[in-house]
């Protein structure tokens, strides 16, 4: 016996197939467009990596600046630089400071005696403990060089012979590195 197979007209038995390309009509970005839109994304990038690198540059520089080939015009005059021994444990220090054509803000003489360090920072019109010019009318009243010339200062309260002395100037508000040392230090008896 034979089956029949009814069929429904309204009914579908295949589905139908997809298309992909069916969406092409619609309107999209062409390739020239996504590429100027990379390209100027690009170059945003590199303009704010600009701008940040180039501010921290320029503060770097700006800090730089005032040190560089200034420095080498501030030194240790050697002439009148010595220590004295005016006891077992008690010992003096003479240093002469000379400033070239240079505005100076300040000088942090750094000085070393046996396992101790003792550093002073010379700026105009002030008062340091153990510190005191070599001459002038108020030896107290501690005042840098001017441009061009050079001073004398006695340093007090070590109570050993000194090692060394490094000054470093700051110059336009920057620290500066150390613009000249003596690891010899002469008895000042020796160089009368």
């Amino acid at each position: 016996m034979a089956k029949k197979f009814h069929s429904n007209k309204n009914q579908r038995f295949l589905i139908p197939p997809i298309n992909v390309f069916a969406n092409r009509d619609k309107k999209g970005l062409s390739t020239i467009v996504v590429t100027v839109i990379l390209v100027a994304l690009s170059m945003s990038a590199v303009v704010l990596v600009w701008a940040f690198v180039n501010n921290l540059i320029k503060k770097q520089i700006g800090e730089t600046e005032s040190c560089f080939g200034n420095a080498e015009k501030i030194t240790l005059n050697e002439r009148y630089t010595c220590y004295e021994q005016i006891s077992a444990s008690n010992f003096k220090l003479r240093f002469s400071l000379a400033i070239g054509d240079i505005k100076v803000n300040k000088i942090i003489v750094s000085v070393s005696s046996a396992g101790s360090v003792k550093s002073y920072e010379i700026m105009n019109s002030t008062i340091i403990p153990n510190l005191v010019m070599y001459s002038g009318a108020n030896p107290t009243t501690i005042i840098l060089p001017g441009a061009n010339s050079g001073l004398t200062y006695n340093a007090t309260g070590f109570t050993s012979k000194i090692d060394s002395i490094q000054i470093i100037p700051v110059l336009g508000g920057t620290t500066c590195e150390v613009s000249d040392s003596l690891s010899e230090i002469e008895n000042c008896v020796l160089l009368a």
